[in-house]
């Protein structure tokens, strides 16, 4: 099994330049995943390894709610969050590949969904519009993030005053857990870096066998200034 994660991690590398470091914690960066890797992404044992289902339930995503599934990749979870928001909701799909969102319009055409809206976002920047969403979820796209510290400041612009933010990310806290230390995060580094862009760490949530679910609110001094 670490080997086939090992070798799924090595084929979905999309970057031939370093990286680098978050400037205020110090973390590698990742690798981003590349369009090579998006088989991964919907591997048949992902909800025995993963739990995505028990992830959704804990965001307790309400029918009609506007979210915004960032790094969508090939629409894994903009699926599922198109059924939960129901057909007077919407989901915002992001991703900075177009090779990515040409995997998930198929997706969502073949399932008939109507409720989706694609979008080609930038490195910094996802496009989405201001005030209008209710949840914004990174679900293991946060550590890939080129620039962190932009991205987050436009995500905090299209929340709505009672967004919330997501990250679903490996346990960094956990060595037996079988991926490449820089896709992993400790409570500890998402907190550092999240809260420093002028969100709050309301609840963390580490029941799924191998991920955190950590949710943020903007900080009520940067809730206004947006």
């Amino acid at each position: 099994m670490f080997a086939r994660l090992v070798l799924a991690a090595a084929i979905a590398i999309g970057a031939t330049q370093a990286p680098g470091a978050h400037p205020i914690s110090g973390r590698e960066l990742a690798w981003p995943m590349g369009v090579s890797g998006a088989p991964w992404l919907d591997r048949e044992d992902r909800e025995r390894e993963e739990a995505p289902a028990l992830a959704l339930k804990i965001l307790n995503v309400a029918p009609g709610s506007v979210v915004a599934d960032i790094g969508a990749g090939s629409g894994y979870f903009t699926e599922r969050l198109a059924r939960l928001v129901g057909p007077k909701g919407k989901v915002y799909a992001n991703d900075i590949q177009q090779g990515m969102l040409d995997l998930l319009r198929r997706r969502i055409e073949k399932e008939h969904l109507t409720n989706v809206i694609v979008v080609l976002g930038e490195p910094a920047n996802p496009k989405l519009p201001p005030g209008a969403i209710d949840l914004a979820l990174m679900v293991d796209v946060y550590h890939e993030l080129r620039e962190p510290q932009k991205m987050l400041n436009e995500i905090r612009k299209a929340l709505k005053p009672a967004g919330r933010l997501a990250l679903v990310e490996y346990k960094g806290e956990d060595p037996s857990i079988p991926i490449m230390p820089s896709h992993k995060m400790t409570v500890a580094q998402a907190r550092l870096e999240v809260e420093h862009e002028g969100f709050k760490l309301s609840a963390v949530h580490s029941g799924l066998p191998r991920q955190h679910v950590l949710i943020f609110t903007v900080a009520g001094e940067r809730r206004t200034k947006n």
